[in-house]
């Protein structure tokens, strides 16, 4: 196979200089091997450890990855250049997403009229309204909300608490099969991954203890809906977790709680590992998924350390969340029609998700769902399955972005997924499938 890209230099710097540049250009790409260490040195005439020198930088940096026997890789992500999703071809019915049915999301009202601003928000970042609703909206779930902020969403959120914690080479332990933004985001900010196996109920206990053992600093997880798996805590996971926990007093544990109005039946109630205890903790929420993808923003509640880090970081980058966009989420909130939608929408996300696992367990597949607005199912090979599916008419996401060290899946977001298309993709998956694992033998 011809190569079509150029890496070149003398010094660990230029090596990786060049291999980004490589990357950015899209002339490497996400999943491409690098040449192994010994190979390139020679080719450029420097010593060995220069090159894995180039490779190191290039890994903490988020646009490389080792994967084991097949060297060191493009980061699925890479923390550089401007990629975006493909394209979902043109009569191809999209379940890959993971966004939530447009049909359950109201109409935005932000303020007809906004006056200029004497100076800056900084004094005053979060509107006190907003800022009571963020309070009992924590508190209906049973999370401590003394301290309360404001981000622009959850990723730019556990972001924050991340790099205002930890230095670079310190190790995260990360939900495995896990939310694929966090998995390329972790790297990204120069930090380890240590994976935690998932099942229905979250974290593993024993998962959670090895990855303490072995260094994690901070811990990230969701307490429902989690993405790709759609794992709920149960209260006798949430005692087993918190007993793995406590020893370690130092780890500071965040939650992300992206879906908490629309991850189960209205009334559910939730298991949350915030505060109970812990010395460090944050649980962060949006609004994304049950008022609109395009509001930008973020509550975090967390204990008086944790908040503070988050808010002084905060105060001397973007300062404060736009207030015209605090008002617009305020009143979205406020309005009891959208509260009803709301409730309307957690009520057929669930309807969906069980269709589908329903007429996936008739046609003899297992698939897992507790809780949110996917469903994960265990395959063969993803690119056969991803690829089969596409010809029948469906646009599943393939499994790989979402895991470190679990098996292969893919992963089919629900949310708009109606009952009735439910057999038909059901019967479709299991012929892919069964084709699939024909190809292996049995």
């Amino acid at each position: 196979m011809a190569v079509h890209y150029v890496i070149e230099g003398g010094t660990a710097r230029e090596i990786s200089a060049a291999v980004e540049r490589e990357v950015a250009a899209e002339r490497l790409a996400p999943g491409d091997s690098l040449p192994p260490v010994r190979r390139l040195a020679e080719e450029l005439g420097v010593g060995a450890g220069t090159v894995a020198a180039a490779y190191r930088e290039l890994r903490q940096r988020g646009i490389v990855m080792t994967r084991g026997r097949a060297g060191t890789v493009v980061a699925h992500a890479p923390a550089v250049g401007s990629r975006r999703p493909p394209k979902v071809p043109e009569g191809i019915r999209d379940l890959a997403g993971g966004h939530p049915d447009p049909a359950f999301l109201p109409v935005l009202h932000p303020p007809e009229r906004w006056g200029p601003v004497p100076g800056s928000h900084r004094a005053a970042p979060g509107l006190p309204e907003l800022t009571e609703y963020a309070g009992r909206w924590f508190a209906r779930d049973g999370v401590p909300a003394d301290r309360i902020g404001f981000a622009h969403g959850a990723l730019d959120c556990v972001s924050r608490l991340l790099t205002a914690e930890l230095r670079p080479g310190d190790a995260v332990a990360v939900e495995d099969p896990g939310f694929h933004h966090l998995l390329d985001l972790v790297p990204a900010l120069g930090l380890r991954m240590l994976p935690v196996a998932v099942d229905d109920e979250g974290m593993r206990p024993e998962a959670l203890r090895t990855a303490l053992r072995g260094g994690a600093r901070a811990v990230v997880c969701s307490p429902r809906g989690q993405s790709p798996t759609g794992a709920r805590l149960t209260a006798d996971r949430r005692a087993d977790l918190l007993g793995v926990l406590r020893p370690h007093p130092g780890v500071l544990v965040v939650e992300d709680d992206h879906n908490a109005d629309v991850a189960d039946l209205p009334g559910t109630p939730a298991h949350c590992l915030a505060d109970a205890g812990l010395e460090r903790w944050a649980q962060v929420r949006t609004v994304s998924k049950h008022l609109g993808i395009d509001l930008r923003w973020a509550a975090i509640a967390g204990d008086e350390t944790t908040v503070a880090r988050h808010e002084g970081r905060m105060l001397v980058t973007s300062g404060w969340v736009s207030h015209v966009l605090q008002e617009t989420v305020l009143r979205a909130l406020r309005d009891r029609a959208t509260a009803d939608l709301v409730a309307d929408a957690a009520r057929a996300y669930a309807g969906r998700r069980a269709a589908l696992l329903d007429a996936l367990a008739r046609h003899g597949v297992s698939a897992r769902g507790a809780s949110g607005l996917n469903v994960w199912v265990p395959v063969w090979d993803e690119s056969a399955v991803v690829g089969g599916l596409r010809s029948r008419g469906w646009w599943v996401a393939a499994g790989a972005r979402f895991r470190v060290a679990t098996g292969p899946a893919v992963r089919i977001t629900t949310a708009g997924l109606l009952p009735a298309e439910a057999e038909r993709l059901a019967a479709d998956l299991a012929a892919v499938r069964e084709e699939s694992a024909a190809t292996y033998g049995g």
